[in-house]
């Protein structure tokens, strides 16, 4: 009598952990294509927004003096540049637009205009230095493409909350988060204060929305250059939205 009972609780036991077991050993539907980046955007950074300058007013406002890069961690190397920098060189060579490189133009007071280029790739217009930077949700740059002054954005949705289980849209929340590389030798300042062609640009793209109808764009930028600092340059830089694209005057690079 026992036994038959043991035996009995021991299918009953098997009948109860089957269905899980069958699940772990033939594994669930096969996952779907991911989703498009513009259709999970946690927030809408598109339109037209205006730099507001309330810090670094001496470095963003107008050229510094020659020597001056305080506030940026150069090594010795980067000291010996910043201290060779020669505008004159600079245009005479076409390189005007050497302070309007992916680790410096979100720096450069103006305007930025963003849009969707399609579902997967964002898309960054300046009007300062008239610059384009190209966000990349999908792919990666090619392995002989030429280094620029934008280089190459790999770009993602960082700290997304998951959807509720039982089913709805999922929480508010998350930054764009872009990683560039693959650039061109450039400029932290206009006054030559450099970073080289090996530097890793890291961005936190964030909006928010006043109580007063405002709306925010703050970039975090972290600037990796072992080349020419001794640690990385962190900066935060605020934009504010424009309405339209009234204001909006691209104007070409300046090396003074």
């Amino acid at each position: 009598m026992i036994r038959r009972f043991l035996t009995q609780s021991a299918t009953a036991a098997l009948l109860m952990i089957a269905p899980a077991s069958m699940h772990a050993q033939f594994g669930g539907p096969p996952p779907g294509p991911p989703r498009p980046a513009k259709t999970i955007a946690p927030e809408d950074l598109t339109g037209y927004w205006v730099s507001v300058v309330t810090e670094d007013w001496r470095w963003r406002m107008v050229t510094p003096p020659k020597g001056d890069f305080a506030s940026v961690p150069l090594n010795p190397a980067g000291r010996k540049a910043a201290g060779a920098w020669d505008p004159d060189k600079d245009i005479a060579a076409g390189d005007q637009c050497k302070a309007y490189g992916a680790a410096a133009i979100m720096r450069v007071p103006g305007r930025l205009h963003i849009t969707w280029v399609d579902d997967n790739t964002l898309k960054v217009e300046t009007d300062a230095g008239t610059q384009t930077r190209t966000f990349h949700f999908t792919g990666k740059p090619a392995a002989n493409e030429a280094a620029s002054w934008q280089g190459y954005s790999v770009a993602s949705w960082d700290g997304l909350r998951p959807a509720p289980r039982g089913g709805g849209a999922a929480p508010a929340g998350g930054s764009l988060k872009v990683v560039t590389s693959n650039l061109k030798a450039g400029y932290l300042r206009k006054n030559g204060v450099p970073y080289s062609a090996e530097t890793l640009v890291t961005e936190y793209y964030d909006r928010t929305n006043e109580p007063n109808g405002d709306s925010w764009l703050i970039v975090s930028t972290i600037v990796h250059d072992p080349a020419n600092l001794n640690q990385d340059f962190v900066t935060s830089t605020h934009f504010k939205m424009e309405k339209d694209g009234a204001k909006w005057s691209p104007s070409a690079c300046e090396a003074k």
